[in-house]
């Protein structure tokens, strides 16, 4: 990851994808003097969003990895805690903003994390949430990657609202790669495995497609800013503690 994360099309894009959705949905500052919201990135993994998140307010990046926060550190990023995301370790009512990017899928109680995120959020808050979607595309790309599970739109909803969050936006992603994402993980159902382990589908392509790449989902966040999409490899969701 610290080696793709700032030029892989996946990345790139989700990166800009959350700062224009953070351009569109801002907290309800209430507190007296303050401009810059504070946010917390769970899961921040070796930290090239919260390069993108500290452009936008007060950044504090949180992972249950030494390993993550390390590399995160290379970066010159400090700011930085250890920790569960079902088990934050702060205050309540401590944050403006939180962002969960392909987060939950790797949380055996996604609820329980969801409400730690309510907890943690002032009044007015949003929580951004990134998940994997659609069941059927299970792979052994998301073994390799330790998902416990894939999201329906209705899954995804509902653990939002049971922790007590009102959802403002929720839409699929990655909607014009589907079909190709969809065949390269039908033909790895299909192909004998060649070692125990599972192995990951990343295919790192030659620059010129990946920025083709990076272009096309430029193009789809455009349209996904206003409308929602009907289905796609992943979902976005924008939640807002009352």
């Amino acid at each position: 990851m610290f080696q793709l994360e700032d030029t892989y099309w996946w990345f790139v894009a989700r990166r800009w994808l959350v700062r224009d959705l953070l351009s569109n949905y801002r907290p309800t500052m209430s507190r007296q003097g303050v401009s810059r919201p504070r946010i917390l990135d769970v899961g921040c993994g070796t930290g090239a969003t919260l390069e993108l998140l500290a452009e936008v307010g007060q950044a504090v990046g949180l992972d249950s990895s030494r390993d993550a926060l390390r590399y995160s550190r290379r970066r010159g990023k400090h700011r930085l805690l250890l920790g569960r995301g079902e088990a934050l370790p702060v205050a309540e009512e401590s944050f403006d903003i939180i962002t969960a990017l392909d987060l939950l899928e790797h949380i055996p109680d996604d609820a329980a994390a969801v409400r730690e995120f309510a907890r943690v959020l002032r009044p007015g808050g949003i929580l951004l949430v990134t998940v994997p979607a659609l069941p059927w595309l299970w792979s052994e790309h998301d073994e390799a990657l330790d998902h416990l599970r894939r999201y329906t739109r209705k899954r995804l909803q509902g653990v939002l609202k049971s922790a007590g969050l009102r959802v403002e936006r929720l839409s699929p992603l990655i909607a014009l790669l589907l079909l190709p994402i969809a065949a390269l993980r039908m033909l790895q159902r299909l192909l004998p495995k060649k070692k125990s382990q599972p192995e990951t589908a990343f295919i790192i392509p030659p620059r010129l497609v990946n920025w083709l790449l990076i272009g096309l989902l430029w193009f789809e966040n455009r349209w996904a800013l206003r409308w929602n999409l009907l289905v796609g490899v992943s979902l976005m969701a924008v939640a807002r503690k009352p």
